[in-house]
């Protein structure tokens, strides 16, 4: 009768359905010496979790968290642009006298390409920067669900 019992409770067990004392019947009956031949192989089972209960965290945990001020990376780019742009403006007064009008439209072409080029990588680098801010706020958003 016990042994009937027992693969009852097995079978209520895998479906999620035994209480506390039933699973603690379990743990007793597996725990025993006397365990039928066909449910063996369920002993290191119920012997793994109550070792597993015993076991405990000992490794700190850091409380303060580093946050990264992904912010100010952006606020960083927006400044490099405008030195960059500034840099240009100013070395194309003092280089020529006409204020950097060209009479060649191609010439002119050529420079107005060279400095939407450098604008444009600058201002790729401001996107991908925020990206980073992106990335914060998910994770952000993950651990402190608001």
């Amino acid at each position: 009768m016990e042994l009937d019992r027992i693969e009852i409770l097995l079978e209520k067990y895998f479906e999620g359905e035994t209480s506390i004392a039933e699973e603690n019947e379990l743990k007793a009956y597996f725990s025993s010496a006397d365990v039928a031949q066909h449910l063996e192989h369920y002993k290191a089972m119920f012997g793994y979790f109550s070792s597993a209960k015993e076991q405990k965290f000992e490794q700190q945990i850091p409380l303060k968290s580093k946050k990264i001020q992904v912010a100010w990376l952006s606020v960083a780019a927006s400044v490099v642009i405008l030195l960059g742009m500034f840099t240009f403006y100013n070395r194309s007064i003092n280089q020529s006298e006409d204020l950097g009008t060209y009479n060649d439209p191609e010439k002119a072409f050529e420079e107005t390409q060279k400095a939407l080029n450098l604008l444009s990588k600058n201002v790729n680098v401001g996107v991908e920067s925020m990206q980073y801010v992106k990335e914060y706020q998910q994770s952000k958003n993950l651990i402190f669900k608001n």
